[in-house]
């Protein structure tokens, strides 16, 4: 009877692997051919390494492993420009390597499930219904500098892009990172500051590492004291998560400063130590 059990099920388990197999040699052929067909071109490439404080410290099969990335993420993904906007190959350029950074040791998987990027020449306008406590809905509008959907677009201005690009960025703010980091943020269902971990990592001691900043972040607001970093990550766990991910690829230093335990779970997550990087 065993046996009988056996033979019937392996031909179905066997058909399963042929198909994982299949997908696997599929996607090696066609990473394989978007690389050989459309690389970004190599004196581009180094011209925007040169250029990106973001990307300072980067070792050379860092930065080669990026531009492969890059080129992936420019073929599978259409950035689009709105509101008058032309988006020219080097801005499409510099946002992808931009929004890569963020999964150099993860994956492009990481940003499966969407498909666009629009980019508003300036801050845009968006208006949401908020539910007052009484019931009644009201129209609220915002002016922001990028946004991100859950299973849309990232949405940025080029202007907030632009003036991150150039050596004076200020250090900690980085709207590219910030809004791909909510869409990793998202892989779990929704923003709320805990993206899915490694199997290696502890969830009990990453909600502590983060659940004490952001407290710590609320209360020196709420006392009047001039916080470290942007204030805004205090709005709610998903913003923390975004705002402590942009310090800790544009001011490394400052957050492990902070929040050492914060920034060692990111270097988890991300597989990467900027701080580390910067120091070499």
């Amino acid at each position: 009877m065993f046996s009988d059990c056996y033979l019937s099920v392996q031909p179905v388990y066997s058909g399963i692997v042929g198909d994982y197999y299949a997908v696997k040699w599929f996607e090696r052929q066609r990473i394989r051919f978007t690389l050989r067909h459309y690389p970004i071109p190599h004196k581009e490439w180094f011209a925007l390494m040169g250029e990106v404080p973001v990307f300072k410290g980067l070792s050379s099969v860092e930065r080669a492993h990026l531009r492969e990335l890059t080129s992936l993420f420019l073929y599978r993904k259409s950035i689009v420009g709105v509101g008058g906007l032309t988006v020219s190959s080097t801005m499409a350029m510099n946002v992808a390597a931009q929004a890569c950074m963020l999964i150099l040791r993860l994956g492009l998987k990481y940003f499966d499930g969407w498909q666009e990027v629009l980019i508003y020449p300036g801050a845009f306008r968006v208006i949401r219904d908020v539910v007052g406590a009484s019931g009644v809905v009201s129209h609220e509008e915002h002016i922001l500098s990028g946004e991100s959907w859950l299973r849309g677009p990232v949405i940025l201005s080029w202007d907030d892009v632009s003036t991150e690009l150039s050596a004076s960025a200020h250090s900690g703010h980085n709207v590219v990172i910030h809004e791909f980091a909510h869409k990793l943020d998202m892989l779990n269902g929704r923003a709320n500051g805990m993206p899915p971990l490694h199997a290696q990592m502890m969830r009990q001691q990453w909600t502590r590492a983060f659940s004490q900043a952001f407290n710590c972040l609320q209360q020196q607001l709420v006392q009047h004291r001039r916080p470290v970093i942007n204030a805004y990550g205090a709005t709610d766990p998903a913003e923390f998560f975004a705002v402590v991910s942009e310090y800790f690829f544009t001011a490394p230093q400052i957050l492990k400063h902070l929040s050492p335990v914060v920034y060692e779970q990111l270097v988890l997550f991300y597989r990467q130590d900027p701080e580390n990087r910067l120091a070499v």
